[in-house]
């Protein structure tokens, strides 16, 4: 068994769409970033990296190269969960929390859930929390995430 933590974090700015877990949020801000900055799905390539052993999301995918230029971070995920695969392991669980202050989340995580497991995660759970008005998250500068992952061994067969 294989446990890893990732943590990502993206400034809120106008005129950018919000997109978390691969769905995009009404707000009326979004996230800066060199790709889509979905930083639910950053936290968890992160956190499967860190598993692998394998450095972070910009060791794979640097916000200097111009492929990764507005990509989505969920073909980033399948990247990640490939070289898993490629490893002999698989996702037996993840676990993320996204701390944000003005955009209420809780309507929305059923279908960004449903986006990640779409996306080859077989079973995740999302949290979100608020940071009660401290630091950056708390005065409305930006939004972070945490996840943490449990890999295997592939299980053979169905």
């Amino acid at each position: 068994m294989r446990v890893g933590f990732g943590y990502d974090s993206h400034r809120l700015q106008e005129g950018r769409r919000l997109v978390l877990g691969g769905v995009e949020i009404p707000a009326g801000r979004g996230l800066a970033g060199h790709s889509d900055a979905d930083v639910l799905t950053h936290a968890v390539i992160d956190a499967l990296y860190g598993a692998l052993g394998e450095g972070d999301i910009g060791t794979h995918f640097p916000d200097t190269d111009p492929a990764f230029k507005d990509i989505s971070s969920l073909e980033l995920l399948a990247r990640a969960l490939s070289e898993v695969k490629d490893k002999g392991l698989e996702v037996l669980w993840v676990d993320t929390t996204l701390i944000c202050e003005e955009t209420r989340l809780a309507p929305h995580m059923q279908a960004m859930r449903a986006s990640l497991e779409r996306a080859g995660l077989p079973a995740v759970n999302i949290k979100a929390k608020t940071n009660e008005g401290m630091g950056f998250v708390g005065r409305g500068e930006g939004i972070a995430a945490c996840a943490v992952c449990l890999l295997g061994p592939a299980s053979e067969g169905p």
